[in-house]
């Protein structure tokens, strides 16, 4: 044996095979039961000083026990491997069809450590072996042939451990259950062996199998890809149509799932007002437009309901820059919901309270001009269309403008003389002070009534003083009393028509456009007459 080669230690080698063949019964017997000869260090000593590469002599320090076992089992195992002569050499290590004996000779970590330098061969084959890599055996880096086939390895094979054997020219590790490995396929290493060395060893990619892989991903794959796709269209247009293309986005119609994004579900934050049938909501849309939601939670007929949905179409059509725009509706099982711009709260009413500033002539009628624009457009456009017209329900923009926030479609054509009416009360109510409109809180047909016997002198006398007129402005409002007198004025020979009435106070507009820069201011003494007060207005 090599790795013992000294001509003083062959007899402890013929020893060992003596014992094995005789006296000695099994390897395991024959490493409990026998011990080293008295000069067994020093041969061994002597053995490494003659031949360093021996590979127990590069340990340090030099376990002679374990060395004195390792010739044990080399001395079993060459026997074992049907050498033809163990005491002077030993090529092969040959387990194969040794199930019962394979295992054991592979568990002592020890001989593979110190792996005889004659070893040319190694076959473990056909033992059905279980468990990873018998990564020890690799230890042998002299080995010209290594055959695991037919067992039951599995894990991944070393690829690593493989580089120092330089030798190695036949390599078999068919029919196994190794992990699939790329980085096999791509090392250097084994692509000196072609694809019989891996034969259903499960190392190697299977092209074959890859490619129907590809094909069987993309035959089911792709159809189930585009049913999902699908059916995340639909839920988007029928869910959140606000994330489609604008081109796409179905026209002033809500869903409740935008409605609780927009809300953020319907937060008691974003609740600016309820009640037992209505919940009012301030919400942002997903282009950042913000919205009042009135959400209507009272059961209706299936006919009403319709009637709604007619409703809201025809109001989410009206555009004009002196009505609140509807943007839509929504319906759901549990509630109907309106949709409208977000708007300031204040309204005409508050606005003409104001103490620390209250509107002079000239935005009143601004006031008066926009909303008498919004009533021609409805006549002509919209007739169908009928509004409430008070200092209440019409709110102001920050720029003045007035906006009309209650109206509603009904069944025939709106009276052309109601709406005159309702206007001249408006523009009184906006001229005169406040303590005039107070007597008649709520009560507009006592209010035209009052307005119908009232003396002219003292009529002027309710004029709103903090308007501070000058000598033309003054001139000018008692044109729009007289003109809100007529329009409360029902009889057909008197009433004006909406076309007199807005080129009445478009022309009082552009008046106070160019009004003189200097001009008097009058005040009204207690017996009814006017006198005047110079100064700038």
């Amino acid at each position: 044996m090599a790795t013992i080669s000294a001509t003083c230690y062959l007899y402890i080698l013929s020893w060992l095979w003596l014992c094995t063949m005789t006296l000695c019964g099994t390897v395991l017997e024959d490493l409990k039961n026998l011990h080293p000869p008295p000069d067994f260090n020093s041969t061994i000593m002597t053995n490494c000083l003659n031949n360093p590469s021996l590979r127990y002599c590069s340990s340090s320090p030099m376990n002679f026990d374990e060395i004195f076992k390792y010739t044990i089992v080399a001395s079993h195992l060459c026997n074992e491997s049907k050498n033809p002569n163990c005491i002077e050499s030993f090529p092969k290590v040959d387990l194969r069809n040794r199930p019962n004996i394979a295992p054991l000779y592979l568990s002592f970590e020890f001989f593979w450590r110190y792996c005889p330098l004659t070893v040319v061969s190694i076959d473990v084959s056909n033992n059905s072996l279980k468990g990873n890599f018998p990564i020890d055996v690799l230890h042998c880096t002299q080995i010209h042939a290594l055959d695991l086939s037919i067992n039951e390895f599995s894990g991944d094979i070393p690829i690593q451990s493989f580089s120092p054997l330089t030798n190695l020219t036949f390599l078999n590790l068919s029919y196994n259950c190794f992990s699939e490995s790329e980085e096999l396929s791509d090392s250097q290493f084994f692509k000196r062996f072609n694809s019989s060395s891996f034969l259903h060893s499960g190392a190697l990619l299977d092209h074959r199998r890859f490619f129907t892989l590809k094909v069987v991903i993309l035959l089911v794959g792709f159809p189930i890809l585009v049913i999902l796709i699908v059916i995340f269209l639909a839920w988007l247009c029928f869910q959140r149509p606000d994330f489609l293309p604008r081109k796409l986005q179905r026209r002033r119609t809500f869903t409740p799932a935008i409605l609780n994004a927009a809300t953020s579900g319907f937060s008691s934050r974003n609740l600016v007002g309820k009640s037992d049938v209505v919940h009012i909501y301030k919400g942002v849309l997903r282009d950042g437009t913000q919205v009042k939601i009135e959400m209507y939670w009272d059961e209706i007929s299936r006919e009403r309901y319709r009637k709604f949905v007619e409703e809201c179409k025809v109001l989410s059509e009206l555009d004009h820059k002196n009505l609140v725009r509807v943007l839509g509706w929504c319906k759901s099982r549990k509630f109907r919901a309106v949709i409208t711009e977000w708007t300031r709260k204040e309204n005409v009413e508050m606005w003409l309270l104001s103490e620390s500033a209250p509107p002079p002539w000239s935005h009143r009628v601004k006031v008066l001009m926009g909303v008498v624009e919004c009533m021609q457009y409805l006549q002509e456009e919209w007739p169908q269309v009928d509004y409430d017209l008070n200092t209440s329900s019409v709110l102001l923009t920050q720029d003045l403008e007035p906006l009309i926030s209650r109206f509603k479609v009904v069944d025939h054509n709106i009276s052309t003389t109601r709406n005159i009416c309702k206007f001249g009360v408006f523009m009184l109510e906006v001229i005169l002070n406040r303590k005039v409109q107070e007597e008649f809180e709520g009560d507009a047909s006592g209010f035209i009534k009052y307005m119908r016997r009232i003396d002219p002198e003292e009529l002027q006398q309710m004029i709103d003083e903090r308007m501070e007129l000058g000598e033309t402005s003054f001139h000018q409002v008692k044109q729009a009393v007289s003109l809100g007198l007529m329009c409360i004025d029902q009889s057909n020979s008197e009433q004006p028509s909406l076309a007199f009435i807005s080129n009445s106070i478009a022309r009082a507009y552009k008046a106070t456009l160019v009004l003189p820069s200097a001009n008097h201011t009058i005040t009204r003494s207690h017996g009814g007459h006017s006198r005047f007060k110079g100064h700038k207005i």
